[in-house]
């Protein structure tokens, strides 16, 4: 009788998930192994003198672990998962807010807290719940007027930003306020609300600059730099570009690269190059395609949604999806000031991976074929 449950389940589970984005993430994981072996084996045997699957092992048990979080999230019941957003959402934000007391600074930054085993980057988990929890303050029946609802988003958007600054990471800063302005404009926000926190955003970052050249001048030497290369060294992403251009629409060979041992963190920040310079940038453009392809099957989707929280939801994960990527590819080809930004699902980091995995199980979860109700 257990085991005819089980079947049961599993196959009601397939019946309802959305097969395609489903294959799709799957593809990202496997293709984010393979790039890690070809990227990171020579890093780790001829540069730290480790094992030369020092990273591929790291990696594969990461995969592994996001993978199992990604299915995990999606079996649950959706109005389960809803209610587990708010806890979810406080509990990685708890985190975030540890990073300045016990977190470790690396090259300047302190963004990660060392668990020994694990080190771990509080923001990549809480992105996708912030999402969740903004839609969530969106669409609260209780709050009668709009203007509080949109005002309690930018509050907590707000709360969020304040920490990232003081670590400081622009890039994220940057990645979730699109995502928070795409989100609220989905939902129905006027375009003069919009106009007034985009023009609170670029004050309260101008003021930070003005204040505080010494923690945050950084950000406007890389922009100088962005403008006018003969401003200071472009050495990173000029590298980049260069490397994308060696690669042709081929590539050069798997293993040929020498992007990946002349760039500090070209497997995290700038994978897409690195994938352009060995494999071609017709396979980084297939990349591209497969990640535009997913955001598009969940916009789809959102036509199929009774529940405003869903529709809003959705949309808010594949804008903070798409973004991310794009930020990166950008930034790899020189059209974005370097931020630091990973490539979802591809980019060497467990944090990276799992937080890309909350974000798949989420839109696996909403996108399933069912008939809750949230309004």
């Amino acid at each position: 009788m257990l085991e005819k449950s089980y079947k049961y389940k599993l196959t009601n589970y397939w019946r309802c998930i959305d097969k395609k984005i489903l294959f799709s993430f799957f593809v990202l994981f496997f293709l984010g192994l393979f790039f890690s072996f070809s990227s990171t084996s020579s890093l780790a045997g001829e540069r730290l003198n480790k094992d030369y699957y020092f990273f591929f092992n790291k990696h594969l048990i990461f995969t592994i672990l996001a993978i199992s979080v990604m299915i995990l999230i999606s079996v649950i019941k959706t109005e389960i998962l809803v209610k587990l957003g708010t806890p979810l959402f406080f509990l990685s934000f708890i985190f975030l807010a540890l990073v300045p007391i016990i977190g470790v600074e690396i090259k300047g930054a302190k963004r990660w807290i060392d668990f020994n085993f694990f080190r771990f980057q509080p923001i990549e988990i809480l992105k996708p719940f912030f999402i969740v929890m903004t839609v969530k303050v969106l669409t609260y029946k209780k709050f009668n007027n709009d203007q509080i609802k949109y005002f309690l988003s930018f509050v907590l958007l707000c709360s969020i930003i304040i920490l990232l600054i003081d670590q400081p990471d622009l890039g994220q800063s940057i990645l979730l306020t699109c995502s928070w302005i795409a989100t609220v404009f989905v939902s129905g926000v006027s375009l003069i609300y919009i106009f007034i926190f985009f023009l609170i955003f670029l004050i309260s970052i101008a003021s930070l600059l003005f204040f505080l050249p010494e923690k945050f001048g950084y950000i406007i030497n890389r922009l100088l730099v962005f403008f006018d290369p003969s401003q200071g060294d472009k050495f990173q992403s000029s590298s980049a570009l260069d490397a994308i251009k060696l690669g042709g629409l081929t590539g050069r060979g798997m293993g040929e690269g020498i992007l990946k041992e002349s760039v500090p963190e070209a497997h995290t920040d700038y994978v897409i190059a690195v994938i352009s310079e060995e494999y071609g940038s017709i396979i980084s453009i297939l990349i591209l395609i497969i990640f535009l392809y997913i955001s598009f099957r969940i916009i789809k989707n959102c036509f199929n949604q009774d529940s405003q929280f869903l529709k809003i939801s959705l949309s808010g994960l594949a804008t903070l999806l798409i973004f991310q990527t794009f930020i990166h590819a950008g930034v790899n080809i020189s059209l974005l000031p370097t931020t630091g930004m990973t490539l979802p699902f591809l980019s060497y980091g467990g944090s990276s991976l799992i937080g890309s995995a909350i974000l798949a199980g989420l839109v696996l979860n909403y996108t399933k074929n069912k008939s809750y109700l949230y309004d």
